[in-house]
């Protein structure tokens, strides 16, 4: 049986405002690639806009995760690659849309130069962790 704990606030850190300091899990894990907005053709949804990516990569994360028999509630890490930190609030609306926003996983977001093809704007990846 996949058990998650989440532990906020670690005794001398600082409380995290829109994730979980640290999230332990017991079971199998699952390790979802960077997904981008791209929809079940290839083609890419919201070009400029990264609300519309950022619910498309979303969607795609959640199917990726079903694929595995898993789902957002077994998601212990999420790391969010923008090409601009302005897009965050996009895709933590995006996030909490999909995941318990009181029960957060584990997560990193890095500002980079680019991603695979100019018009994305984020990749998002997932580690989760489910019932053996």
């Amino acid at each position: 049986m996949s058990r998650l704990t989440h532990i906020p606030a670690p005794d001398g850190v600082a409380p995290a405002t829109a994730y979980t300091h640290v999230v332990m899990g017991t079971g199998r894990f699952v390790a979802v690639s960077g997904q981008l907005a791209l929809d079940e053709r290839g083609d890419l949804v919201g070009p400029g806009d990264p609300a519309a990516q950022a619910r498309q990569v979303f969607e795609n994360l959640r199917r990726c995760l079903a694929a595995a028999g898993a789902g957002f509630d077994d998601v212990v890490k999420l790391t969010y690659y923008v090409t601009d930190m302005a897009y965050m609030p996009a895709v933590r609306e995006a996030r909490d849309a999909f995941l318990d926003p009181a029960r957060l996983p584990a997560a990193s977001a890095v500002q980079v130069a680019a991603l695979v093809g100019p018009a994305f704007l984020m990749e998002i990846e997932a580690f989760a962790v489910i019932p053996e």
